[in-house]
């Protein structure tokens, strides 16, 4: 929502909005861009001469401002709708849908066309650090936009991508998430099939050839081209194979292949298996788009990431402090399977806040505690409000791991830990009371 605010302001209208609790980055963003945010959701910020209300699907019936819009009747719409009444007509949109990597790839996707000087549009979930937004118009047809599966708004129970109508559209994964809405694998599934039922026929989807869910999906009905990306090359595979050729020890270079034949290589200084498929998938994507391969891997030499992803937040008597969005079991195994290529010497300390809706009803919990084993030490942020109790998951964890009701002990710990050398993961998709910088401050 911060991001359609952003391209809504870029195209001349008067913007602001309401919203609870935001934190940097999105909300330093939204004040750098001069649009207003009222905190909390109340009539009284709704301008009287509004033209129109996008609402967000963070809102229900009920809520004070949605209640006045519907009854003075005013005009209103969802994100995904606006975005594709408004900015998606008559452009080339690539959509970066799946479970995980969808900010990454989008990202990676949106600074290899820029780097080929096709200055696309894009709208991502995070903020790529090459462009210092989440949200920009362009100047050419080209649209980069991450496809979020989750519903659209309260109002429409699509999933948000079925509005963007993708000519290029990546599937990076696809695993059960989003427990609030969805019962099933199955019923994602439904959606993500509903999805490719928008792409033309002469559009490509570029698909995780690894992924059994989404070769089910695929399944269902494909009416597009497509091509495929894998860990490794399988003489078995079809043509217009992607795969990951060799590998260096600390991830910063590897070869790209293409029908087992390496065609380009990667020098950079992102880490982990699951970047490098990130970075598959994009580099199929924009070839598409009419960039050449060895454009897109020199494009990812000087790609330098994403705020929130694997993020340095600073570095103090040598202990380095790192901010990722890791909140599914998948996404915190491949998160600490990357910092296992920068740790040389030294600790990995995870922290975890269980904060996502799905995480918070222990729809994972039988699989969360496999996720961090890859750490030297886990500390487990048990917030107000979690309907499940981390202690059992303790006393399964073979990787050393205690549950802290409080920031501050976390710290503490932490404190009584670590030496220099060391990593302190803290994984999260909130603010976690900005215990980021508080730990910085504290190794000082």
């Amino acid at each position: 929502m911060g991001g359609i605010a952003v391209l809504a302001k870029q195209a001349g209208h008067e913007v602001s909005g309401c919203d609870a609790n935001v934190y940097p980055p999105m909300s330093t963003q939204l004040e750098e861009q001069g649009i207003t945010l009222c905190e909390g959701f109340f009539a009284k910020d709704i301008p009287e001469d509004i033209d129109e209300v996008v609402i967000g699907n963070a809102l229900s019936r009920g809520n004070e401002a949605v209640e006045y819009v519907l009854n003075r009747n005013i005009a209103y719409s969802s994100g995904p709708q606006w975005l594709s009444q408004h900015v998606l007509k008559q452009r080339w949109v690539l959509a970066v849908a799946g479970t995980h990597g969808k900010t990454t790839t989008s990202s990676m996707l949106a600074w290899m066309l820029q780097y080929a000087g096709l200055s696309p549009g894009f709208l991502i979930g995070g903020i790529p650090a090459n462009f210092g937004l989440s949200a920009r118009l362009g100047e050419t047809p080209f649209f980069v936009v991450e496809a979020d599966e989750y519903d659209t708004a309260f109002f429409d129970k699509r999933s948000k991508f079925v509005h963007y109508h993708p000519r290029t559209a990546v599937l990076n994964n696809l695993e059960f998430d989003h427990a609030d809405i969805f019962e099933n694998l199955d019923a994602i599934k439904k959606q993500f099939h509903h999805f490719i039922r928008t792409i033309p026929g002469d559009g490509l989807i570029v698909k995780n050839g690894d992924d059994k869910n989404i070769e089910s999906v695929l399944a269902q009905g494909c009416w597009s081209q497509t091509a495929a990306f894998h860990k490794s090359h399988d003489p078995q595979h079809k043509q217009d194979d992607w795969s990951i050729g060799t590998v260096s020890a600390d991830g910063r270079h590897f070869t790209v292949q293409l029908d087992g034949n390496v065609v380009a290589e990667v020098n950079w200084s992102l880490h982990g298996e699951i970047n490098r498929l990130n970075a598959l998938a994009a580099i199929a994507a924009a070839q598409h788009a009419g960039v050449p391969v060895e454009l897109s891997c020199e494009a990812l030499k000087d790609f330098t990431g994403i705020k929130r992803r694997l993020e340095i937040r600073g570095v103090v008597n040598d202990v380095t402090v790192y901010d990722d969005f890791a909140h599914h079991p998948t996404a915190i195994e491949e998160t600490l399977a990357a910092m296992k290529e920068v740790q040389g010497g030294g600790k990995i300390f995870a922290v975890l806040e269980p904060r996502s809706n799905t995480m918070r009803m222990g729809v994972h919990k039988e699989k969360l505690s496999n996720a961090w084993q890859q750490a030297d030490e886990v500390c487990l942020y048990q917030p107000e409000g979690l309907h499940w109790n981390l202690d059992a998951l303790v006393s399964q964890s073979i990787t050393p791991a205690a549950v802290y009701s409080s920031t501050d002990a976390i710290i503490k710990q932490l404190l009584s830990r670590v030496s220099a050398g060391d990593h302190i993961l803290i994984m999260s998709n909130g603010g976690f009371e900005g215990i980021h910088q508080r730990m910085l401050d504290a190794l000082q």
